[in-house]
């Protein structure tokens, strides 16, 4: 077995701490170093300074560039931190001076040097125009365009990241009350969204409602130059639920399908991934079928406005209720151009623009489906809107065994004369409206001035929309695929007065095919079934009753919660509802 011995101890003889003096170890040769000073005070963060400049302003060890800014040293730093290694103020006898004079060695360029502009003459305090030649007060300061002037990092717009300790936080409340007595089932997050993949084919119409008038191609040729003022047509229009449509409830007692749901809201379902305002979708399972219902005053009554800016409209932060005579951190916005408000303009803007842009006079005739509208009672005294649902039923199975199909009730709000017979859904149109409200706003999204741009840079115009409001156009864009439209026509609406939200003008219309605009703004038809498919999935292996899928307000996630059945049908459980004046009734 190995012995151990333990090492001879020099103990001081004095009794004070560390090795002696006068009798160190034979093994330690270091007596006649000198000792570096040391005193409390001073930082032990680092026992190699690599930025410490040597005496002859060349770098000690490491071959850094010098800098002007460099830590501790240089004009722009702080005082307090020039000195920062051990024994600071007293000469290193620990430092490493290289053997070779590197004094004498040069870079030879060939290159000639670009002239430097504005370097003969300085403006300002102490600064060249373009460069950092003098540095005033506190510090290195940068001319127009140097490397810390307006405008280097990010051109326009800031630096990315700068001063996002002084944004608001936005956080958004959720679109229903989360109760206690809901029980969460399922998160799925959007990137797990985004992966699924499902191809379906063509649909089979089951049943056609409702009529249609022919689309005024006249607001094609309208310019910023030759505008229309957007009238206040009093029509009705039926957006209503799934549960409550006796065509789906009829088609159910024939168990045609499975699923049964709206455009409106397999749209949001399909275009989950690009969502950022929270939204829900109740889903009750009555036997082997499912039904996907809204709630009165939810979210799929209103437009949604730049939900996809970088910046999107805000809401006057509600008051804190320990201090209600506290200040808010955001700066007040204005009524008309906060996010409630915006919702409801372009809620407002959609609905008459549909209404204004057909023609309700021969000719062209107006074209009845087959039935007539299932929503439109005998006591009802106003005109309906133009209107056509198309119930259209839409296999999800993957195999030939499976039987999942999905029932939808689609809409159309007009035909083009002249591009076929549209009862065999031929020349269909749907109709939307972008609405612009004040491009100096809050929540603008850097949009440009369509009067000025739309005309001429039409290209930029769209492409900032198709960037702020993703979500919207696409689920327009889903929605006409859903229909079988075969043109949308999109509006470019804006005030008359960018501090009126009553008065819009009509100041251009465009015309795309679903198909081509779902390439352009990469919706993937496929994505979206997919998603159905899963959340059909989900929701068949659970036991009847009443399910809640909700939106995140704050992160990309989806919840599918279990509720009572009586959840959502008294008047005080209207979750977040609110008064829409504009909405039609339902």
């Amino acid at each position: 077995m190995a012995s151990f011995s333990l090492p001879p101890i020099n103990d001081n003889p004095d009794g004070s701490w560390g090795p002696s003096s006068s009798n160190p170890p034979e093994q330690f040769k270091f007596k006649d170093i000198p000792y570096a000073p040391y005193s409390k005070s001073d930082k032990l963060g680092r026992f190699a300074d690599w930025n410490d400049l040597s005496s002859d302003g060349r770098q000690n060890v490491a071959g850094v560039p010098v800098t002007a800014n460099v830590r501790g040293g240089g004009p722009g730093g702080r005082r307090g931190d020039r000195n920062q290694a051990f024994g600071s103020g007293t000469a290193s006898a620990f430092a490493y001076f290289h053997v070779e004079d590197e004094s004498s060695f040069s870079l030879v360029d060939n290159k000639t040097a670009a002239p430097r502009r504005g370097s003969a003459f300085t403006r300002g305090r102490g600064t060249t125009r373009g460069g950092v030649a003098n540095y005033g007060r506190g510090g290195v300061r940068g001319g127009r365009g140097g490397p810390v002037g307006r405008g280097n990092q990010a051109q326009r717009g800031g630096r990315r990241g700068w001063r996002d300790w002084e944004k608001n936080n936005r956080t958004r409340e959720s679109s229903v009350v989360i109760s206690p007595q809901w029980s969460m089932l399922e998160e799925i997050e959007f990137h797990r969204l985004a992966k699924l993949r499902l191809e379906v084919d063509e649909p089979e119409e089951l049943e056609s409602y409702g009529r249609l008038f022919a689309y005024d191609k006249s607001y094609d040729r309208v310019t910023t130059k030759t505008e229309r003022p957007l009238q206040l047509v009093d029509r009705i229009k039926y957006n209503t639920t799934t549960s409550d449509d006796p065509v789906i409830q009829e088609l159910a007692g024939r168990n045609v399908a499975k699923v049964y749901t709206t455009d409106v809201i397999l749209s949001v379902l399909m275009c989950a991934p690009r969502s950022v305002y929270p939204w829900d979708i109740v889903i009750v399972r009555e036997g082997n079928n499912l039904f996907f219902d809204k709630r009165d005053g939810g979210p799929f009554d209103t437009v949604t406005v730049n939900e996809n800016a970088a910046d999107p409209p805000q809401d006057p932060a509600p008051p804190n209720p320990n201090n209600p005579t506290e200040k808010s951190a955001v700066p007040e916005v204005p009524s008309i151009n906060s996010a409630t408000s915006l919702s409801l303009e372009a809620t407002y803007i959609n609905q008459n623009f549909g209404f204004q842009s057909v023609l309700e006079s021969s000719p062209p005739p107006a074209v009845d489906f087959a039935n007539p509208n299932p929503f439109y009672g005998p006591e009802e005294t106003e005109p309906l809107a133009s209107c056509g649902y198309r119930y259209r039923l839409f296999d999800l199975g993957i195999t030939e065994d499976e039987d999942i199909k999905i029932c939808v009730r689609t809409e159309v709000d007009a035909y083009s004369p002249g591009q076929g017979n549209p009862r065999d859904g031929q020349g269909l149109v749907t109709i939307r409206a972008l609405n612009e409200f004040d491009p100096r706003a809050q929540g603008a999204g850097g949009a440009p001035d369509w009067r000025l741009k739309l005309d001429s840079q039409r290209g930029a115009v769209v492409a900032t929309e198709m960037k702020n409001n993703s979500c919207k156009l696409a689920k327009w864009t889903v929605q006409s695929v859903l229909a079988g439209a075969d043109l949308m026509k999109i509006g470019y609406i804006s005030r008359g007065n960018p501090r009126d939200n009553t008065r819009h003008v009509i100041l251009s219309t465009a015309s795309m095919r679903p198909t081509e605009f779902a390439a352009q703004l990469n919706v993937s038809l496929a994505n979206g079934w997919g998603i159905v498919r899963t959340v059909t999935d989900l929701c068949m292996k659970m036991p009847e009753g009443k399910y809640v899928l909700v939106k995140d307000p704050n992160k990309p996630v989806i919840r599918l919660y279990s509720v009572p059945l009586t959840t959502f049908t008294g008047d005080d459980e209207d979750g977040e509802g609110q008064e829409e004046p504009f909405e039609d009734d339902e």
